[in-house]
């Protein structure tokens, strides 16, 4: 398992980070993902390592930055 935490920006509330989280989950090999709206914290675990432009991207598509 690894786990890595990255910081998305622009979320404002409940639905951004279902939003985020719904997104991310989807990447291959991601088990967890926790989002905490107030630091905009995002913590990725997963079975492998995860390539932070599939994080970014799939970031991108809920409409949100990583930072």
């Amino acid at each position: 398992m690894t786990t890595a935490t990255y910081t998305v920006t622009g979320m404002t509330c409940q639905h951004c980070v279902a939003s985020v989280t719904e997104e991310v989950q989807e990447i291959a090999g991601v088990t967890d993902v926790q989002v905490d709206l107030a630091s905009g914290d995002l913590t990725v675990t997963s079975d492998q390592p995860v390539d932070r432009a599939a994080v970014s991207a799939a970031v991108d598509e809920a409409g949100y930055t990583l930072s």
